[in-house]
């Protein structure tokens, strides 16, 4: 017999619980995107308000960044094992939790007078609001794709991972605003003048304010209910699956016959993960998913923090000519615009488009204009900035494109891909495992970059500086990693667009071929051969 809450839930009507279900996960994405984006101008009142205005020690600043993404990737690694150990629901508010006061924590750094005090406590902090962030991708992504219809899977998904875009946004929007308050405050700040007192309650208070979206969704995360999909095919518990969809979607779309006592439902297939079976099986999805997650996690921190040293360079007001607020508040600023024309567009473009072009063909060319863009800007990137004012615009415009195809492209279809690809009992393992691999590019990026752009011509050895050949190298070699990309997803990648998850996994299950490993379990078929008789 087929499980019918789950063919229900596949041709169910989108409804009022879905738009719900994007506004909570989403905001986790929000959160998380504010906390990790916020740090670029934090670091620039931190550098005013500790460092006397001079440029953070290299090796400090690439620290700062690289510790969020650590905690990041060890939070994906750890808490998509227990959202399929434990459940999706009761990690989920574990996970919010942990990014509540982590982000409180952040603010509340011990020490006001030694530096090396204020860094190592941030850095502790920002560690563990990595392991919340690092919770809540494998889980929204899990989550909202198991609630939602196979018509509708990829909109809804990416319009959860685009709330990621709005966090960029409002975190420069209240970065600025903190800065012009203060600024107000104190009446005004000369240029030379040091960095206030009051200064130092700014940067906290930017990172404290990451906390209140986490706490205002906190109740309405903890009343949701398990996903029918893992109720059904990991606790093999129907009766309750139905029971728990019939609280929250329309009664039309779940079968009152799904509520009945059915016969006991067959064991799961009885391969194990990371067995050989599942490597025959799903290894291929899994490399994909990660190495193309790790491959755009690379491209997208890197451009997000080459951003403000490209412009910050090559801006008419010296860099002397700011001061503690100023400062914080120009790269929040660049920040703001980049957000509004161009990140967040892209990710409403793969929300319309995700499903009718499909996962595979965005991302393919998401990264293909990406290398096209690295190309033309990295190739001739003297000439932007050697010639006249006009060519310094069309940098910032193609520069932007970057963003727009990256989330029209692979950093949303990565989000979406793993939480289609895997069986339930898997699937936000498999996804935290993806995600972590795109956090470990991100170091690398960020790292690498840092490092690898750093001045080492004048007197200070540690002040990051975006010297053209360079530059120019760090771009040919971010279109080398797009057309990895290309490669990857053309070769490794599958399309799941119009397809129940349960389809997804009935095409792998059903071929395997396995001795040790059957998937016929005492006469009784797997679960994946029951969807396929709907």
């Amino acid at each position: 017999m087929p499980i019918k809450v789950l063919s229900s839930l596949d041709v169910a009507r989108t409804q009022w619980y879905h738009f719900k279900a994007i506004i909570v996960a989403g905001m986790g994405l929000f959160t998380d995107a504010y906390d990790l984006f916020c740090i670029a101008p934090v670091m620039k009142m931190i550098s005013h308000v500790y460092y006397n205005g001079d440029s953070i020690n290299t090796a400090v600043l690439s620290t700062s960044y690289a510790i969020a993404l650590l905690g990041t990737a060890t939070g994906q690694l750890v808490f998509g094992y227990l959202g399929d150990r434990v459940g999706r629901r009761r990690v989920y508010g574990l996970c919010l939790i942990i990014m509540i006061l982590s982000s409180f924590g952040c603010g509340f750094s011990v020490c006001t007078t030694r530096r090396s005090c204020v860094m190592v406590s941030l850095g502790f902090f920002r560690f563990f609001l990595g392991l919340g962030i690092g919770g809540d991708y494998p889980l929204s992504a899990t989550i909202m794709s198991e609630f939602a219809n196979k018509r509708t899977r990829g909109a809804f998904i990416a319009a959860v991972f685009s709330m990621q875009g709005l966090g960029i946004l409002v975190s420069s929007a209240v970065t600025m605003a903190v800065c012009v308050a203060f600024k107000r405050s104190g009446g005004g700040l000369e240029v030379d003048a040091a960095a206030p007192t009051e200064a130092d309650l700014a940067w906290r208070l930017i990172l404290m304010i990451g906390a209140l979206p986490a706490a205002l969704t906190f109740y309405w995360r903890m009343l949701m209910p398990e996903t029918a999909r893992y109720t059904a095919l990991v606790e093999n518990n129907i009766v309750q699956a139905a029971k728990d969809m019939q609280r929250v979607m329309s009664r039309s779309h779940i079968s009152d016959e799904a509520t009945t006592d059915p016969p006991p439902p067959p064991p799961p297939p009885s391969y194990k993960l990371f067995s050989r079976c599942f490597f025959r099986l799903h290894g291929r999805d899994l490399f994909a998913a990660s190495f193309n997650w790790f491959l755009v996690d690379i491209v997208f921190y890197t451009s997000n923090l080459l951003l403000s040293h490209i412009f910050s360079h090559y801006s008419k007001k010296p860099s002397t000519a700011e001061n503690v607020y100023d400062a914080a508040f120009e790269v929040a600023e660049l920040g703001a615009i980049i957000a509004a024309c161009s990140t967040i567009p892209g990710y409403w473009f793969t929300v319309y488009f995700i499903d009718k072009i499909g996962r595979v063909k965005i991302q393919i060319m998401g990264f293909f204009f990406m290398a096209v863009i690295y190309l033309v800007a990295g190739i001739p990137y003297s000439w932007y900035w050697s010639k006249h004012e006009h060519n310094n615009k069309g940098f910032m415009v193609l520069y932007g494109l970057v963003f727009f195809f990256c989330n029209f492209g692979p950093n949303t279809t990565t989000f979406i891909i793993p939480a289609e690809h895997f069986p339930a009992r898997f699937r936000s393992t498999c996804h935290g495992i993806s995600g972590a691999a795109g956090k470990l590019g991100a170091i690398v990026g960020t790292v690498g970059f840092l490092w690898a752009t750093k001045k080492m011509e004048s007197d200070d050895k540690n002040q990051i500086y975006p010297q053209v050949n360079r530059m120019r190298i760090a771009f040919l070699i971010l279109g080398g990693v797009c057309i990895a990309g290309i490669l990857v997803t053309y070769f490794f990648t599958k399309e799941t667009m119009g397809r129940s998850l349960e389809e997804n996994e009935h095409d792998q299950d059903n071929n395997a071929e396995s001795e040790d490993e059957p998937q016929i379990v005492d006469g009784q078929s797997s679960v994946s051969t029951l969807l396929q008789t709907r």
